[in-house]
This record gives C-alpha cells, structure tokens and sequence, in this order.
C-alpha cells in the first residue's frame, strides 16, 4: 500500500497572478480567497494578481502563498485527494496544520498575517543576508558559522538538502562564515535574494511576539501526522505551539523531514503552492520517491491524468 505526503511551499515561492486559472475555474479555490479576504480586510486576490511590490513584502507574501496553498489543497480534498502525512517549508508548516486537521484555515490566515507582520518588523529588508552552501558536509557548515559568531549572529538556517545548506544573519557575520568556509575549500556558494535572514536568532522577537499570540489560538487533535521544521519528527499536538515559536528563529530540518516521512512508509510526494522548489529538493534527498507539483491547471489535470493510469 502506497502511502502519499503532502508538502507545502514556503515564502519565496509567490508569484504574480499565482493560481488565477484555479480561481476562475474552480468555486472552491473562489470561496478561499473570498473567506481569506474577509479575515484579512483587503482583496487578496487583487494583491496576487496586480501588486507585485506588495506580494513580495513578507506581511502579505505569507497570507498570499497560505490562500493559495489551502484553495488547492481543498480542490484535491474535492476530488478525494488525501494525504496519508504532511509537511511544509517554514510558512508552508502552517497549509500543513490546515491539511493535518489541528488547524481551521480562518485561524491560520490571521495568524500568519501576523507572524508576516512581526518577522518583517524583526527583520527589516536589507537587515542580515542568506547564503547557500553547496556540497559541503554539515559539521563542517556548523563549525564556520560558530566561528564566525564573534562577528554577530551567523547559523544555518535551512537544511534544504544534504548538499544545499543555507546560512544566514547580520552581515557582518555571515561574510566572515562565507570567508572561513572559502578558506576551508567549499567551491560553491550561492547569495540569495530573500526578505530577511529568517530561521536565525535575528527572529528572536518575532518568536517572542508570536508566541503570545499562539496562546489565544485552538489546536485540534492531528487527524494524520504532520512532521515538524524544527525537529524532523512527528509533531505531537502538546508541543505546536512551542514548536510554532521556536520555528521562526530555528533551522528548518527539510532533508531529515523528508527522511522521516520515507520511515513512516511514504512513497509518494505531491508539492502544492507555487513553483517546485520543494520537488527539487525531494529528487535530491531520495531518487526513489515520487514527486509531482500542483500550482495551475495545467499541473492539477497532469495530476488527475497521473491518479488515473
């Protein structure tokens, strides 16, 4: 018996006009966009569709990617497309909260909405940077960053595969990371263009105000696993909101996620948001999983071609 995952992309994958076609085509993507712009008190499909500068500001790249994430996720559950476990990148943890059955998507568009808004303030534009590093082995990685910790904050932020690990944090600190990891013989590393160094202690009040705002929230009983960021194991549901604190400011543990989903019997991966970056990461964490990605509908049909071989 094959056993199915869902994973949910993270921020950085928005893009403009993202998911339209579902929209016009399916009433139940409508009615998601139409219930998360109530709670959030502007158009959000507007947003995605005509304001590229505001999609892109972290405060509304976050509701924008949890809509279109949950509208496709409510289209497959439409056409009895389940998942058997579930995962997600950072924000996308919190489609999967949805998708898990803990979490009702009304309380997950205004709280993201707010976890947006209180990274953004912790972490303004331009405040740290983000760099990827290539095939080089983790101990390695870890020791440069601890080092290079006397310059200010520096830590991986994303183990997004065994041979891709993001570091990041103020400047000043991940320049010395980058200089000591050259110095080391690491060939390739990649600046990446992101809204902040996120993952890193820099998000420290973000965590801080988040968590305040997790207490006010109702969490159900998970109705499939869900496995969590920052731990890489089945997340139990006493410890979501500690974990959703600690998340923001703690590396994302994608690869050994991957790992522990293949352990409970997952074969298959179906990515849902925009872009594939988390299909790319999967071929190269395990060559033997399926992966396919749900964005559009041209992807949707592929995958309702797929299901009926």
């Amino acid at each position: 018996m094959t056993k199915t995952a869902f994973l949910f992309a993270g921020q950085g994958a928005q893009k403009l006009g993202m998911a339209r076609d579902l929209y016009e085509n399916f009433e139940i993507v409508r009615a998601t966009y139409d219930e998360a712009s109530v709670i959030l008190g502007y158009d959000l499909r507007e947003l995605i569709d005509k304001k590229a500068d505001e999609l892109n500001e972290t405060k509304y790249t976050q509701p924008a990617i949890l809509a279109t994430s949950v509208g496709i996720l409510r289209l497959l559950a439409a056409h009895d497309i389940k998942p058997d476990a579930v995962a997600g990148l950072s924000l996308g943890e919190y489609s999967a909260l949805v998708a898990s059955g803990s979490l009702a998507f009304s309380d997950a568009i205004a709280l993201v909405a707010k976890r947006g808004q209180f990274m953004a303030e912790a972490a303004p534009t331009g405040s740290g940077k983000m760099v990827a590093v290539m095939n080089t082995p983790a101990d390695v990685i870890e020791e440069a960053c601890k080092l290079a910790s006397e310059r200010g904050i520096v830590s991986p932020a994303n183990y997004n595969t065994p041979a891709q690990i993001v570091i990041g944090g103020e400047v000043a600190a991940v320049d010395y990371a980058v200089e000591l990891l050259t110095v080391a013989g690491v060939k390739r590393m990649i600046p990446l263009k992101v809204s902040g160094p996120f993952h890193t202690a820099i998000l420290a009040p973000a965590s801080d105000r988040l968590s305040e705002v997790l207490e006010t929230v109702n969490f159900s009983d998970f109705n499939i696993p869900l496995v969590s960021n920052t731990t890489a194991q089945v997340m139990p549901v006493s410890e979501i909101k500690p974990l959703l604190t600690r998340q923001v400011m703690s590396p994302v543990r994608f690869y050994e996620s991957i790992e522990t989903l293949v352990s409970l019997g997952v074969t298959d991966f179906i990515e849902i948001g925009p872009g594939k970056v988390l299909s790319g990461f999967v071929k190269k964490i395990d060559k033997s999983a399926g992966i396919i990605h749900v964005e559009d509908l041209a992807t949707f049909e592929a995958l309702l071609a797929t299901l009926e071989k």
